[in-house]
């Protein structure tokens, strides 16, 4: 099923976003003192990292390596003037495991943000995605 959602004023700068499924989120673009939600391009952050991290799950686990956790911080520089873009993203991803080879990491990480994560092939060709990776063993 292609994705579909709809999209409802509430006001100047914040809406409500539903899916076909009924899940909602409520996005705005208040400054930072009235700030409730994720703006529009934090959404894009997010979509991004999370994405690739199911599918880097999903490889650590297909691989039968120990897997407890994942977490990451994103960042972006958008460019100055409108539109602004997404220059370059940076992504740190930090893998909770006691097996996990720092070069199947790197491979994973790299897999699943140049070829599997849709949202990142959504993303302008010329924004440059950069990644790093932690393995913490505990």
């Amino acid at each position: 099923m292609d994705p579909k959602i709809q999209m409802t004023y509430v006001d100047d700068e914040k809406y409500e976003v539903q899916n076909q499924t009924g899940n909602n989120v409520t996005i705005d673009m208040y400054e930072s003192e009235k700030k409730e939600n994720l703006s529009p391009v934090e959404l894009v952050l997010a979509a991004l990292t999370s994405c690739a991290a199911v599918d880097i799950v999903s490889m650590i686990k297909k691989r039968r390596r120990d897997f407890k956790n994942i977490k990451a911080e994103s960042t972006g520089k958008r460019a100055e003037n409108a539109p602004r873009y997404f220059k370059s993203i940076n992504i740190k991803y930090y893998i909770y495991s006691s097996d996990l080879k720092e070069d199947e990491a790197e491979r994973f990480i790299s897999l699943s943000l140049t070829k599997y994560c849709s949202v990142g092939s959504t993303i302008r060709s010329d924004t440059l995605i950069k990644h790093s990776f932690e393995i913490l063993r505990n």
